[in-house]
């Protein structure tokens, strides 16, 4: 608890050891009786009644407080000074528990606000570090990350290696490892070496600022369900403080115009137990703090949902449509097949093409010294020549390689074997002779056949790829992922073709989600009723225009996404029917003369307390993540 609920609760138990005190002492004159309970009364409930006080001042009277005001004045005025204190006293707990409650769903956004650096490390002229704002910092400057503090700003390793806890930004635990030459993202902790990073972007740009601010203004963009709480709130609550003074009076008035005797403090009575059951307070604290709670656990998740409108859209996904690269697959170039001519060993292959390919900088040439995996000695490679839409042909140790596709091969005379597969090709011959090939494909992530099987069993009724690659490259990737559908060799304007169409074919009331990384997907994110981006290597106007963002670029999180939004929304409805069912039934019961003030604490603190407990559910997220 902070500093101010402890002070709620001292006032709550000062006051009720004072009403029990005052319940034990012998009959007292009724005016010492009244000022002895005013004092308990005032103590805890002196808040409740300048905010009534405040909004009868502003001209906006009708909330919880002015119906707490009016029911516990009311119930002093007609002598009921224990129900009155009682009242006032069951209301501010339920409103600690409610503060208690946003309390804890805050800490799971505040624990997010601590990726945010306080400063940068810059190497000063005498080799001492200085502290600087991160917003001073330019693009190109080298800054310096010490272990045990957060990178503040993107930027490229240039000197050293570490490991560092992405858990802030992913909800990763598994440290990654860093060299020189990689790419780091703000928010970043630095686990184990000095690091020295040349900043890409300005602090602004960066990743943890983006962050920030999409968590910041989650609320802005409220959901359909918290919009009718709060319209149905400013018509319900002057609607029962109307009905509570019909009650009030007219009952009375028509038994005496019958000419049956008629007790107006029997009415009163009624009348104010009606008002303390109507408070919608249940509703209107619960309702926000679930959507609340449930993006604060999908942001422990590594999942940033924009607002509760796009929490609740998630929840009815049936139609799921993916980008290919960066997606799906790494979006990087990779050796996923050697196949050596007879006589030939792996290692001699790849060899000849990683030399032949060493002073390239064409993503097929780096995925072969990938692949090589040892340093390239320069020395040993002389006379290369890049043949533009064919390839490299370079003397190594002496001996003239050729690396490149069958055109290059026919260029050369060289006779080249029917080969089979899905990717890029790259023959290698050795002094004239066919030494065999490699195959290069972009790799399907190793999350995404789990991802599209948990979208399955989550309910989404059909999973589509979109993608600007070849047909063949297309139709194996669907095949080996078990796509329903796929469409290959579009442009961005065909990408947003295929979505509309797609959404005009969809079911009623059901959503289609997109969900893509590069600049070209940024159209078709918008244009998808749930735009997903990869937020780890997803470019920024996929972020921009994207409603959730995957923190560490996992497929799999989508369909734990769902599962958060289809437990908060299971939430919501529950404290829906059960605040209205039971404040029916007690307003009913209420009204005749059954329901008593005691009832109708119940109706309205008991109420509050249970839908608050309820809602604070939708922050725990260990369970559906473990599925």
């Amino acid at each position: 608890m902070n500093k101010k609920q402890k002070k709620t609760l001292e006032r709550i138990l000062i006051a009720v050891a004072l009403v029990i005190v005052l319940k034990l002492l012998p009959a007292l004159p009724m005016p010492v009786e009244l000022a002895l309970y005013c004092i308990p009364y005032l103590i805890v409930g002196w808040d409740v009644l300048r905010k009534a006080l405040k909004g009868i001042k502003n001209r906006q009277p009708f909330d919880e407080c002015f119906l707490m005001a009016v029911a516990t004045v009311g119930a002093f005025a007609l002598g009921d000074y224990v129900e009155g204190c009682a009242v006032i006293i069951f209301y501010q707990i339920g409103e600690l528990f409610q503060s208690v409650a946003v309390g804890k769903s805050r800490q799971s956004i505040a624990s997010l606000m601590d990726i945010r650096p306080d400063y940068a490390n810059i190497e000063g002229e005498d080799g001492k570090l200085e502290q600087v704002d991160p917003d001073e910092v330019e693009v190109g400057t080298v800054i310096v990350v010490q272990p045990g503090e957060r990178v503040p700003i993107d930027g490229v390793i240039v000197e050293g290696s570490s490991a560092l806890n992405t858990a802030a930004l992913t909800g990763e635990s598994l440290p990654r490892d860093v060299n020189a030459g990689d790419e780091v993202i703000s928010g970043c902790v630095n686990m184990t070496g000095l690091l020295k990073v040349r900043t890409t972007k300005e602090f602004g740009e960066s990743t943890v600022s983006k962050i920030l601010d999409l968590v910041e203004n989650s609320s802005m963009k409220k959901a359909r369900a918290e919009n009718f709480i709060t319209r149905f709130a400013r018509v319900y609550t002057p609607a029962v403080c109307y009905g509570a003074l019909a009650l009030a009076f007219l009952p009375p008035v028509v038994l005496l115009l019958m000419g049956q005797p008629a007790r107006f403090g029997d009415w009163v009575y009624r009348a104010l137990t009606f008002l303390v059951i109507s408070c919608p307070c249940a509703l209107v604290i619960s309702i926000p703090l679930s959507f609340f709670g449930g993006i604060g656990g999908a942001s422990s998740c590594g999942i940033l949902i924009k607002g509760s409108t796009y929490l609740e859209e998630l929840a009815s996904t049936g139609v799921v449509v993916f980008d290919k690269t960066g997606t799906l697959t790494q979006g990087t170039f990779k050796v996923t097949g050697i196949h050596p001519a007879e006589g030939v060993t792996d290692a001699a292959l790849v060899e000849a093409a990683a030399l032949a390919e060493s002073w390239s900088k064409h993503p097929i040439s780096l995925s072969i010294k990938a692949a090589y995996g040892k340093p390239i000695d320069a020395a040993r490679v002389t006379d290369v020549q890049e043949l533009g839409g064919h390839g490299v042909t370079a003397k190594v140790d002496g001996r003239t390689v050729a690396a490149g596709n069958a055109r290059l091969m026919e260029k050369l005379g060289i006779t080249v074997p029917a080969v089979e597969g899905v990717g890029t090709i790259v023959h290698v011959a050795v002094e004239g002779r066919y030494a065999g090939y490699l195959l290069i494909a972009d790799v399907v992530k190793p999350h995404s056949a789990d991802a599209i099987r948990a979208l399955k069993a989550s309910g989404v009724r059909k999973t589509v790829m979109l993608t600007g690659d070849a047909q063949p490259v297309a139709q194996a990737v669907a095949q080996q992922l078990g796509l329903d559908e796929y469409h290959a060799g579009l442009l961005p304007g065909d990408k947003v073709d295929q979505i509309e169409k797609l959404l005009a074919a969809k079911q009623p009331k059901e959503n289609l989600a997109f969900v893509g990384d590069g600049i070209n997907d940024a159209p078709v994110l918008s244009r998808a009723d749930v735009g997903i981006a990869m937020g780890a290597l997803g470019s920024d106007a996929a972020i921009e225009a994207a409603d959730v963002v995957l923190m560490d670029d996992d497929p799999a999180k989508i369909a734990l996404a769902m599962r958060i939004a289809r437990r908060t929304l299971r939430i919501v409805h529950q404290n829906i029917v059960f605040a209205l069912g039971i404040k029916a039934l007690c307003l009913l019961l209420g009204a005749l003369g059954i329901a008593g003030m005691w009832a109708a604490i119940f109706a309205d603190v008991g109420v509050m307390v249970i839908a608050v407990l309820n809602a604070t559910r939708a922050l725990y997220t260990k369970d559906l993540a473990g599925k």
